[in-house]
């Protein structure tokens, strides 16, 4: 058998699955890269049995074992150079199938493209949501097996009962009815804390001294120092009956707790120091700034509210989409700026330098537009457009990735409270909370296969390569 042989003949036998056919050669040589055209090339027995599953040297038949009903849709190819796709069809094995024959999707006839393409994304679309559902699933049993080994802690220390009972009280505010009433008062303590900040640096509200220096009311000292009283007791309890006094400052809210009291007492600390040297007047201007800090108690709304955690962990594991948002943001202002400052700079005053031009391209790429500074000029107003334009662009394609994010991890936390909520502690721990750990194996080998399935997918274009660059 050689090479000249085969493509001297005018047909070849193909046998796919018990569905014969035979082929006209020069219709095969129309599509070099196809399988069975490839055929024609072959210069040994070998060669052949590369691209066929056998081969019968009498008959001079090559046997394909290959669902024979697909077959008709390569013949057809064949003989229009179109591939048309049937609705009943499984996109899924008629992908794999043009693979096979080394027949590209382009091929695919413009009434059959769409619906081939969006079915074929379908699939993609439900890996998608099943990992993510996979991850919600993972990640929140891990969360309620660390819950529940927290609590198991106490089984073994003295008063375990009933320090876990003011623990899941304290945190967690859905438990019970006396942590429901704890939480409802705690946010009115903060939203009381901030509003009383708030109107002690309106006009209306200060109150001036015999030398005509404004001073503290003594209203709002008392608000704020029944605050602090407050959140004060609520970090010591909570630091007094954690099951793990080493780890509790790992804990983003408890560290949000501390920094929420941190500045009242530094202030503090400082005015004693001031007051006693008076050299250190000058540290007056410090314990401004602490007072500043007074508006991080907004902060610890997040211990009560389930979108302020998702949107911490959203954020926290969204650093690369944010991270290319900003980036998008930084071409776009450095390009824009300079194309507004080289228009408007002899015509414009607020446009004549370069920074002042990033503030004008970085309020219009956000569509904020403060409208301080405008360009005049025809030109001008066309970068403006291109610019606003260009903004809503750059920041809708990232903020999608953390919209599903944001929903990913709501789902997470609403799924952990549910199951701390749930949970009953009276008699202890004697075995954890049941969870669907069928759901939990089917998505692991779910995962598995789905990244098998797109290996053997990739693999017979993998080949096709090679052999072209051989």
């Amino acid at each position: 058998m050689t090479g000249q042989s085969l493509q001297g003949s005018s047909a070849i036998s193909i046998n796919v699955g018990g569905f014969k056919r035979r082929l006209p050669s020069d219709r095969l040589s129309r599509f070099p890269e196809t399988r069975l055209a490839r055929l024609l090339r072959c210069q040994s027995k070998e060669s052949i049995l590369e691209l066929c599953d056998d081969y019968d040297d009498a008959e001079k038949e090559f046997y394909f074992d290959r669902n024979p009903a697909l077959f008709p849709y390569v013949l057809h190819f064949y003989n229009t150079g179109r591939l048309h796709v049937m609705a009943e069809l499984c996109i899924f094995s008629f992908s794999q199938e043009i693979e096979y024959w080394g027949i590209n999707a382009f091929f695919i006839d413009s009434c059959c493209s769409n619906t081939y393409h969006c079915r074929n994304m379908e699939p993609d679309r439900e890996e998608w949501e099943d990992r993510s559902d996979e991850g919600s699933t993972a990640s929140s049993f891990d969360e309620i097996l660390e819950f529940y080994s927290d609590a198991a802690k106490f089984d073994k220390q003295m008063l375990g009962s009933v320090r876990r009972k003011i623990w899941l009280m304290l945190d967690n505010p859905g438990y019970s009815i006396p942590s429901r009433v704890i939480s409802v008062f705690s946010i009115l303590v903060v939203l009381g804390s901030i509003a009383t900040m708030c109107m002690n640096s309106m006009s209306e509200f200060t109150l001036l001294d015999s030398e005509g220096l404004p001073q503290e009311d003594p209203r709002f000292e008392t608000v704020e120092h029944f605050g602090i009283g407050w959140f004060t007791f609520e970090l010591v309890a909570r630091f007094m009956v954690a099951p793990d006094l080493l780890h509790f400052f790992e804990h983003p809210l408890n560290v949000i707790d501390l920094i929420s009291i941190l500045p009242f007492y530094l202030t503090l600390l400082i005015d004693l120091v001031a007051e006693s040297t008076p050299a250190l007047a000058n540290l007056g201007r410090v314990a401004q700034v602490l007072r500043l800090m007074r508006i991080f108690r907004i902060l610890k709304l997040a211990r009560h509210s389930t979108g302020l955690r998702s949107l911490g962990a959203t954020l926290k594991n969204s650093y690369k989409e944010v991270g290319l948002l900003l980036l998008y943001l930084a071409v776009g202002v450095s390009f824009f700026s300079v194309m507004a400052y080289t228009i408007e700079k002899e015509d414009n005053d607020g446009l004549t330098t370069i920074p002042a031009c990033w503030w004008w391209a970085t309020v219009s790429m956000t569509t904020v537009g403060y409208g301080d500074v405008v360009p005049g000029s025809i030109a001008g107003r066309l970068t403006a457009s291109a610019c606003i334009l260009a903004g809503i662009l750059v920041v809708v394609l990232p903020i999608t990735l953390i919209f599903n994010k944001f929903s990913l991890f709501y789902k997470r936390q609403k799924q952990l409270e549910i199951a701390m909520r749930s949970c009953d502690f009276d008699e202890g721990i004697k075995e954890v909370p049941s969870v669907n750990l069928r759901n939990y194996y089917a998505h692991k080998v779910k995962s598995l296969m789905v990244s098998l399935s797109n290996m053997s997918r990739s693999s017979p274009s993998d080949h096709s390569l090679n052999e072209s660059l051989q």
